[in-house]
């Protein structure tokens, strides 16, 4: 892995705010900064059918444009003492682009601009953003338009009910990133899980099973004590004092961008599990679902498949 953050520039995802983080990032990682700037308008007039001189007086203009504003945004980067490298993409779908050069660079941190995705786009996963979220082997910073503190409040998101090693470690993973993150910052790490309680799995779930009536309350506690049990006992191995640990019922994806505000989060670490096969990696409805809500950035690190 290299000592650099790899900044993903894309015009219509604020820049400025997207080079103003990892420009922080990389002074308290002490790495360099490499600019990405991912624009395919090129690449797709160079397939209209007849080329014409304008056509190619246009693509030239907007390249120009392109090292301009990559230009005015290392030297932003390199008046704080970073060595900036800047590098442009053409590339199609943007994603294999970027992915491409993290293949290349193997960054500490990748970091983009994130904007609010449409249902088609949250369902069909044809985004950018989930296509990176499958598919990139990298910590993934997903920045918001957001001022950022000083002593940030870092959340790690995690399910410790997890059975499977694999899963395990990478919530130790979510939670040693926060920690690493929090101490270089000077900042607070939060640790946040939730979990469903069974009076909200439905109405069916109350009707009565002849001939014993389900019951719900007696059962709902269980469920709560076993994952308050779960989560005390990975707080304890992971060292996060009990005052910063936090246990939710309900759903995640509607508790955790409540929590975040209500904690004045700056930053929310969550997980994402590499497969083998087709379905490369499980991203989580938490995850897909929250990252257009969460009024923070979000962090998203991967387990490796074993």
């Amino acid at each position: 892995m290299s000592e650099t953050v790899l900044t993903i520039i894309e015009l219509d995802n604020y820049p400025e705010e997207v080079v103003a983080r990892a420009a922080w990032l990389a002074r308290l990682m002490n790495c360099d900064l490499e600019l990405l700037l991912c624009d395919p308008t090129t690449s797709f007039l160079s397939e209209v059918f007849i080329i014409s001189s304008e056509v190619r007086d246009l693509a030239k203009d907007i390249e120009e444009a392109q090292k301009t504003t990559l230009l005015d945004l290392a030297k932003t980067a390199e008046s704080s003492g970073l060595k900036v490298i800047t590098h442009i993409s053409h590339e199609r779908p943007v994603a294999d682009g970027i992915i491409s050069r993290a293949m290349d660079l193997e960054p500490m941190f990748v970091v983009k601009g994130t904007h609010y995705h449409s249902p088609a786009e949250r369902a069909t996963f044809a985004d950018t953003d989930w296509q990176l979220m499958k598919k990139l082997d990298y910590p993934l910073w997903f920045v918001k338009p957001v001022d950022w503190k000083d002593k940030p409040v870092i959340v790690a998101a995690v399910d410790p009910t997890h059975e499977k090693d694999r899963a395990a470690r990478l919530d130790r993973l979510i939670v040693e990133t926060a920690q690493s993150l929090a101490s270089a910052c000077n900042g607070r790490v939060e640790l946040v899980h939730t979990y469903q309680r069974l009076v909200e799995i439905g109405s069916r779930a109350m009707k009565t099973f002849k001939p014993v009536k389900l019951p719900i309350d007696e059962l709902d506690k269980k469920i709560r004590d076993e994952h308050r049990k779960a989560l005390d006992a990975f707080a304890s191995e992971t060292g996060v004092a009990d005052k910063h640990v936090h246990q939710l019922p309900g759903r995640a994806h509607e508790l955790l961008p409540t929590f975040a505000k209500t904690h004045g989060a700056s930053l929310m670490v969550m997980g994402a599990l590499s497969r083998g096969g087709i379905a490369r990696r499980y991203i989580g409805n938490t995850a897909a679902r929250v990252l257009d809500h969460l009024p923070c950035d979000v962090l998203v690190v991967s387990a490796a498949a074993d």
